[in-house]
């Protein structure tokens, strides 16, 4: 097997990577490090030293793909499968990759500087960065609601790579942050579609024995 990635559990972004693995049943290895262990970790940085998830290594054609739209799009090339992630009509393939940096760029990066800025030591926290995150997270979820009350995925009537962005994006800000139900109807029934696709069910299930470790709103 030539694929490699390695990940953690809990990282929204290897969900990411990993619903597309799972979307067109990719044979892959998974390798978990092992954030608590200096040993696990320092090696992790020795094959990418940045030391963020997700990382693949293609042994068969000796590459390593950093950051998960990288690696959808990779997989999507070179071991492509049915679900077409990434289309090959190019209008469709932009409006993909345009919904899919929204959702990175807008959701899932706040969503995070949110739920981890609650782990940094007493007097080492960012509160007005997490403010500023609140907001973009607004104005995102605003701008998304209005799309999904259209449109069955994130980019149109088929699951791509797009979906892959928003699932876990939306599950941890549902989970940790604010429930959708309510404020945003359609998202809420969005990520209800998602979390019942099998591919991302699978994530999902696999990640389950590690979410008491989420950090949620103290209150």
């Amino acid at each position: 097997m030539s694929l490699t990635l390695y990940l953690h559990p809990l990282s929204s972004f290897c969900h990411k990577a990993l619903i597309a693995f799972y979307e067109n049943g990719t044979p892959f290895t998974p390798h978990v490090v092992n954030l608590g262990d200096p040993a696990s970790l320092a090696a992790f940085k020795k094959i990418w030293p940045v030391g963020k998830f997700p990382v693949l290594h293609d042994a068969a054609r000796d590459r390593l793909v950093p950051e998960s739209t990288s690696i959808i799009e990779y997989l999507s090339l070179h071991y492509p499968g049915l679900t077409k992630l990434v289309p090959e009509d190019a209008e469709r393939a932009a409006a993909v990759r345009e919904a899919d940096r929204f959702y990175d760029l807008n959701v899932h990066v706040p969503m995070q500087k949110v739920i981890t800025d609650r782990i940094r030591p007493e007097g080492k926290r960012d509160t007005f960065g997490v403010e500023q995150a609140r907001d973009l997270l607004h104005i995102a979820f605003t701008l998304a609601e209005k799309n999904m009350a259209s449109r069955p995925f994130a980019a149109g009537d088929r699951f791509t790579m797009a979906d892959c962005a928003a699932a876990p994006a939306l599950f941890y800000t549902d989970l940790a942050i604010a429930p959708l139900a309510g404020a945003y109807p359609h998202l809420a029934a969005y990520l209800g579609r998602l979390k019942e696709r099998p591919s991302y069910a699978r994530v999902l299930k696999e990640a389950e024995p590690f979410l008491h470790w989420v950090p949620h709103e103290k209150v």
